[in-house]
């Protein structure tokens, strides 16, 4: 059936047998071979190893066209939060915090993050390890290193780290998968994150993320408390219209960061419940929902959700899912 397709013959079938050679063998792209060289300088990796690995890994158009068009950017606030607040990911996020009740509360204790956020995160991440991803990182982190130039810079890195941690916990690198940003485990660490702030919360001397959820829930509360979670405070809340006022806009920006503080949310025209300290830094976010303008106050711990995804719309999915799992 494939030869009927060709225009002439074996010379046709030779230029495409090259085509898909040279598509997966990146071993012999010049930006590769760069960053081979600079491997073995400083790390000392073999060449031959790093040969083995470039030649077999794979240039995948999909991520290409994934990456170009990720939820966050596409969708508004409705769209969104249809995708991570169904009725099966909440019953499963209740199965998981049962399932996995003692390991949730031993972290909630150690690391001050509650057992609904972790439970959430990865619900958000995984379903709770179900969808971990079926691309290579390999595949993943060569092609956005080097095919994707906006974050070839970002993705080298990644890639770096990545062999670091194959070559740290004796994983094969042609064995890892992962998400088409090359995220990987329960929580879709990437491999700088892997590195950081994976922990062994189960006692084998090993941090293994990838398969084990009790690693996966001990290293997603770390990730959280190492940026800075504040245990027992509020994460967002609510405003109706008629509390938002007239001249709200002049505090809107795009910073993830909040700038302002409750006292002047509140002096731009913003009822902020009584018992909030003024002093707190706070953003004002407007959402558009199923029934319309939805206006948020996002607090500090909203902000640490974003350094796991930088959007305000997975924040807001992380936290309104981890509310149905209360």
């Amino acid at each position: 059936m494939y030869f009927r397709y060709l225009v002439s013959g074996a010379i046709s079938l030779a230029l495409v047998c090259f085509s898909v050679v040279s598509q997966a063998d990146y071993s012999q792209n010049e930006s590769t071979k760069t960053f081979m060289a600079e491997m073995i300088k400083k790390h000392q990796f073999d060449q031959k190893e790093l040969l083995q690995i470039f030649t077999q890994a794979e240039k995948k158009d999909s991520i290409l066209k994934a990456i170009s068009r990720p939820a966050e950017k596409r969708l508004e606030w409705e769209g969104y939060r249809k995708i991570f607040l169904t009725k099966d990911r909440i019953k499963k996020g209740k199965a998981f915090l049962k399932a996995n009740q003692s390991t949730l509360q031993r972290a909630e204790q150690k690391y001050g993050v509650p057992a609904h956020i972790i439970t959430s995160i990865i619900g958000v991440e995984t379903r709770y390890g179900q969808h971990k991803g079926n691309y290579r990182v390999v595949d993943a982190l060569s092609t956005l290193a080097f095919d994707y130039p906006p974050r070839s810079k970002f993705f080298k890195s990644e890639l770096e780290q990545a062999l670091l941690l194959s070559k740290e916990q004796g994983f094969k690198p042609l064995e890892l998968t992962g998400s088409y940003a090359g995220a990987m485990g329960y929580g879709q660490f990437i491999p700088s994150s892997y590195r950081h702030y994976a922990v062994d919360f189960d006692g084998d001397n090993v941090a293994d993320i990838l398969d084990n959820p009790i690693d996966a829930i001990g290293s997603v509360a770390n990730y959280f408390a190492e940026h800075k979670w504040r245990s027992g405070q509020a994460v967002t809340f609510k405003l109706e219209a008629s509390m938002v006022g007239g001249q709200h806009k002049k505090i809107l920006h795009d910073k993830l960061k909040p700038v302002h503080t409750l006292g002047e949310l509140k002096a731009a025209g913003l009822v902020i419940p009584e018992e909030y300290d003024l002093s707190i830094k706070a953003k004002l976010q407007v959402l558009e929902g199923g029934a319309g303008t939805e206006y948020w106050v996002t607090l500090h711990n909203f902000y640490v959700i974003t350094r796991y995804n930088h959007s305000h719309l997975y924040a807001m999915a992380v936290y309104q899912l981890a509310e149905e799992l209360r």
